[in-house]
């Protein structure tokens, strides 16, 4: 039963993981001014896919627990603002409502993370690197809005 709840929840990572192959970076994001901690670009897909399997292995273990009701919601909710942010801060081009969505993402991750560990130390501690991760992905956010006020105040008009 365990792998096939890991199937599913890896399911619902790559779904949300989606959205970065529909809305890449591009040419508006390279001529942004970044913060000089930015990694470079190819540890952002080896990051999430290790961040996938530990979200996945702790939705498992939880949705294998009575009582996991507030967990798992949480769980999903914070999938689905991962799932949102790319098309927000790459697809509309839109700084400021990327810092609003990255910023109820870390809220939900350590939701989620906390209503985890309560039920299953181990699957709470799986979160801990995908919080440590959405607090760089929101400094970042944070840094490329502070370095582009302009673009920021005035993003580009979304796409018809």
């Amino acid at each position: 039963m365990f792998w096939l709840l890991f199937c599913v929840f890896f399911a619902a990572c790559l779904a949300a993981g989606v959205t970065g192959g529909l809305f890449a970076p591009g040419s508006w994001y390279r001529a942004l001014n970044k913060p000089w901690f930015t990694p470079p670009d190819w540890v952002f897909p080896v990051t999430w896919m290790v961040l996938y399997v530990c979200m996945s292995i702790a939705g498992a273990r939880i949705a294998m627990l009575a009582g996991n009701g507030i967990a798992m919601a949480f769980w999903a909710f914070q999938i689905s603002l991962n799932g949102l942010w790319t098309p927000v801060f790459f697809g509309l081009k839109n700084i400021r409502l990327g810092m609003a969505v990255v910023s109820f993402l870390w809220l939900a991750v350590l939701s989620a993370m906390l209503s985890m560990w309560q039920l299953d130390w181990l699957a709470g501690l799986l979160f801990v690197p995908y919080l440590l991760w959405v607090t760089i992905a929101a400094a970042l956010n944070a840094g490329v809005w502070w370095l582009n006020p302009d673009v920021a105040r005035h993003p580009p008009p979304a796409p018809s």
